[in-house]
């Protein structure tokens, strides 16, 4: 059976309350790994076109309160400089021909800035304890709680 699809608002802003929780049992996320979150969520807000509002790291999970933006608010200019913050500008990679459209969908995207998160937080929570697998359980829960 499909996944219901998750709700979201496109072509304006929107806030959504953001709740992930953790595969692993109690609370496994200490002062080190909540400060590298914390750091993590900052920089990728400011790449992706999100606005963090509120959050709050807890031992088994995260809240998070974000304004996703949509992808129009921004120009070319601000699409490749975001491209240098996630690059940096010493990169080998080039933003080619044609792929500020497809940066502007991702960056504007929830899921893809939330997966983000959680997919760089699992890896350095992996390498940090000396361990493999999953870290969150599952597809994090995401409430709208205002538009326009």
């Amino acid at each position: 059976m499909p996944r219901i699809a998750r709700m979201v608002i496109k072509g304006e802003p929107a806030v959504y309350h953001v709740i992930s929780r953790t595969a692993l049992d109690g609370y496994v996320i200490g002062d080190v790994e909540k400060d590298f979150l914390f750091r993590l969520i900052k920089w990728l807000s400011s790449i992706y076109f999100a606005e963090v509002i509120g959050f709050c790291l807890m031992g088994s999970h995260l809240h998070l309160l974000v304004r996703m933006h949509p992808g129009e608010e921004y120009s070319d200019e601000e699409v490749k400089r975001r491209f240098k913050i996630l690059y940096g500008n010493k990169s080998e990679k080039a933003l080619a021909d044609g792929q500020i459209p497809s940066l502007r969908l991702k960056w504007a995207s929830l899921s893809e800035y939330i997966k983000d998160i959680k997919q760089r937080f699992s890896r350095f929570y992996n390498k940090l304890h000396n361990r493999k697998g999953f870290f969150w359980s599952e597809r994090f829960k995401s409430v709208i709680v205002e538009n326009g």
